[in-house]
């Protein structure tokens, strides 16, 4: 009687008992946490956009501009990057007569920064803070300033700040061809004259990225 009850009594314990790596198996919280926290979002090259704008107007105020640029897609909202700008402009001033009496012919060269929300895949607003180093002269008509040489201009640097909303003409809305209308906030002037490198006016501006 013993015996059987020692084996019944042996018996118990061991179908209570736990394996051995049950009991000492321990879970680490900070590993639980590291499996459950999303993927860290990671550089894609796929993601840099490379494009630039082209913008125009001709008459008494003419305007040439050439802008590559670089970016990043960060998401299906947010475009952003920095470029390279130079802008020529030329401004005729009048005083009275039919013709211009002396124009300003500007150069400009410098670095932006540009920024682009898509609140709807082909719609987009935009925001571009540039400062450019600019530089020129002052040609006279020799009609009202005979024998009057042409006077150089003191170079100077000149901030904008463009802002725009425009479209893009893609199948995907994330590249392509761009229309945009732009504006300079800021108009810079200097003794009584505007030295946006984009006129007082807004203007069109045609970009691409790819």
């Amino acid at each position: 009687m013993l015996l059987c009850a020692t084996l019944v009594a042996t018996g118990a314990n061991a179908q209570d008992a736990k394996p051995f790596d049950t009991l000492y198996t321990r879970t680490d919280p900070s590993a639980q946490k590291q499996e459950e926290a999303p993927p860290a979002k990671k550089f894609n090259p796929n993601n840099i956009v490379i494009g630039g704008s082209l913008g125009a107007s001709f008459g008494d105020y003419t305007f040439v501009n050439v802008s590559p640029q670089v970016g990043y897609y960060f998401n299906q909202y947010i475009t952003a990057g920095v470029g390279i700008n130079y802008v020529y402009s030329s401004v005729k001033y009048y005083a009275g007569q039919s013709d211009y009496a002396y124009k300003y012919n500007y150069s400009y060269a410098g670095l932006g920064i540009f920024g682009r929300f898509y609140p709807i895949r082909f719609l987009f607003v935009s925001a571009q803070p540039e400062l450019n180093y600019n530089w020129g002269k002052i040609k006279y008509n020799d009609t009202y300033y005979p024998q009057q040489p042409d006077e150089k201009v003191d170079g100077l640097f000149v901030p904008s700040f463009l802002v725009g909303a425009g479209a893009v003409l893609s199948p995907t809305g994330r590249g392509g061809m761009m229309l945009s209308i732009q504006y300079d906030l800021i108009q810079y002037q200097k003794d009584g004259h505007y030295l946006s490198p984009y006129g007082r006016n807004p203007y069109l501006n045609i970009g691409f990225a790819f």
